[in-house]
C-alpha cells in the first residue's frame, strides 16, 4: 500500500463549491481506498491504496466529486513519500515559527512548471516575499504585516494560472504529512 495525499483546490470558500469533509471520506472509502482522513475543511485527504498509477487516481477521484456534488474541481495527488522529500529540502527560512511571517507551500497542478508560474507571477518582491523552487512545489513566505505590498499575494489568486495553484499553509503541511 502507498500512502497518497489529496489536495482539493478552491472548496468551502465564501460558501463555494461546498463539500462535506465527511461525505467526501465516504466517497474516497467508496473508491476502495483504506485508511482515509481529512484535515480541515479545505479539502486535504490522505489515503492509502494498492494503486500506484496516480493519474488513474486522480481521475478516480475527480470523477467521484463530479457524480456526488455536481462540481468540477482540480485535484492534486501526491504520494507521502514525494511531499516527505520536498520538505527535507525545504529552506531555512521557511516554517520558522516566526509569527510575523506567512510560510505556505504552492503545489503546481501538471502540467505546469514552475518557469510557467514564475513567468505568470513575476519575481516576488524581495523586502517582503520569498520563494524558493524545490521539485514541483514553491516554498513561498512573505511579511504578514505588508502582505499588499508583495507581488505575488494577489496575483495568486487572480491570474490566469491561479487555477493551476493549490496553495497550503506550513502548518496544514507538516500536519497532513503525518496523517
Amino acid at each position: 500500500m502507498v500512502r497518497y495525499i489529496a489536495l482539493l483546490r478552491g472548496i468551502n470558500i465564501s460558501g463555494k463549491n461546498k463539500i462535506s469533509m465527511q461525505k467526501l471520506k465516504e466517497c474516497f472509502e467508496e473508491l476502495s481506498f483504506h485508511e482515509v482522513k481529512t484535515y480541515l475543511n479545505s479539502g486535504n485527504v490522505i489515503f492509502s491504496t494498492s494503486e500506484t498509477n496516480i493519474s488513474d487516481i486522480t481521475s478516480s477521484i475527480e470523477s467521484i466529486i463530479k457524480k456526488t456534488f455536481d462540481i468540477n474541481i482540480p485535484v492534486l495527488v501526491i504520494s507521502q513519500k514525494s511531499l516527505q522529500n520536498a520538505l527535507q529540502k525545504e529552506p531555512s527560512w521557511w516554517d520558522s515559527k516566526n509569527k510575523d511571517i506567512y510560510d505556505n507551500l504552492i503545489f503546481i497542478l501538471p502540467p505546469v512548471t514552475f518557469k510557467d508560474v514564475y513567468g505568470n507571477l513575476g519575481r516576488p518582491n524581495d523586502q517582503y516575499e520569498r520563494i524558493e523552487n524545490v521539485e514541483n512545489f514553491i516554498f513561498w513566505s512573505f511579511d504578514r504585516k505588508n502582505y499588499q505590498k508583495t507581488y505575488w499575494w494577489a496575483k495568486t489568486a487572480s491570474s490566469t494560472i491561479s487555477t493551476q495553484l493549490i496553495i497550503r499553509t506550513a502548518n496544514t503541511v507538516k500536519k497532513i504529512i503525518n496523517l
